[in-house]
């Protein structure tokens, strides 16, 4: 079967507490990972556990005021426990999610691929802001060791989605039809064949906006409306797009996911998630919309 091309699946979520916003343990019953999600004030139920001394990968997820992105650190390690409490200096994370193989059969060179491919999958898929300072280190990986690993690896990112951290699930597709997001498009089309990048759903379908000083590609996907790198969002705003629009423009603009394109227009520098097609049909316009009506499908 190929892992790239969705099928269904049945995922098993235990909560050893009883506690639904507590440990949670999720497991594709046809694999042998393990997902550990484990809230930081539940960190020593998760270090009673056995599992907790195993060899495994780990990543440490939290939010600030100052950044939009949600923050997250990869590591991977010998001894989870030992090295999550070294870790109790960071003061970002709220969070930890912990994988680790139901037979006890990953050794350190899986951890120490994986580490490298999710930190890397990671940046390249731009989600997360990621506070590693290095890339990790990859290990000489003979090929069938390095087939597991990608097994692993794609049990992983569905599990995590599961649990809702989609830390590989790019923003990006690669086809663009605009003429003002035509560089872009070549970009990304680069960067897709240099990464091994994991495609959980067909292309979706791609709609625009076109009005006044503005014009936006964009698409739905499972968390909101993603509106494409190259899209140009209108400068000036009316009193009707309100506070939460005028405070997201300059938020962008201090971000600079908008940089100058002319005296009316920005230019969207990265593919950006909004959370409703309305709050992005808003920005893109610079007035109060409905994104549900504004958008046309191409």
């Amino acid at each position: 079967m190929n892992p790239l091309i969705p099928s269904a699946k049945t995922i098993q979520i235990y909560l050893p507490k009883g506690n639904p916003r507590g440990l949670r343990l999720a497991e594709m019953t046809t694999r042998t990972v393990r997902l550990i999600e484990i809230p930081r004030i539940h960190i020593d139920d998760f270090f009673a556990m056995p599992d907790a001394n195993q060899v495994g990968l780990y990543f440490l997820i939290g939010e600030t005021e100052s950044t939009e992105k949600p923050l997250l650190y990869v590591g991977q390690t010998g001894d989870l426990k030992r090295r999550l409490n070294q870790h109790d200096d960071k003061d970002f994370w709220t969070r930890a999610f912990v994988m680790l193989s139901t037979n006890n059969s990953m050794t350190q060179t899986h951890a120490l691929y994986m580490e490298h491919k999710a930190i890397a999958t990671a940046t390249q898929v731009g989600r997360y802001e990621i506070k590693n300072g290095n890339s990790g280190n990859r290990p000489h990986t003979p090929d069938p060791l390095k087939a597991d690993c990608e097994e692993l690896f794609h049990t992983l990112d569905v599990l995590l989605s599961t649990l809702g951290q989609p830390v590989f699930e790019s923003l990006s597709i690669n086809f663009f039809n605009n003429e003002n997001i035509t560089a872009d498009a070549s970009h990304v089309n680069q960067v897709a064949k240099q990464t091994d990048k994991i495609s959980h759903y067909p292309d979706p379908i791609l709609f625009y906006c076109k009005a006044i000083d503005a014009e936006a590609q964009g698409y739905y996907n499972n968390d909101g409306f993603v509106v494409l790198a190259g899209s140009l969002l209108r400068k000036k705003q009316i009193n009707s797009v309100g506070k939460w629009g005028a405070h997201k423009q300059k938020e962008m603009i201090v971000s600079n996911l908008l940089v100058e394109y002319d005296s009316k227009s920005y230019k969207l520098k990265e593919d950006y998630l909004f959370k409703t097609p309305s709050g992005a049909a808003q920005i893109v316009t610079g007035r109060n919309a409905n994104g549900w009506l504004v958008g046309m499908e191409k």
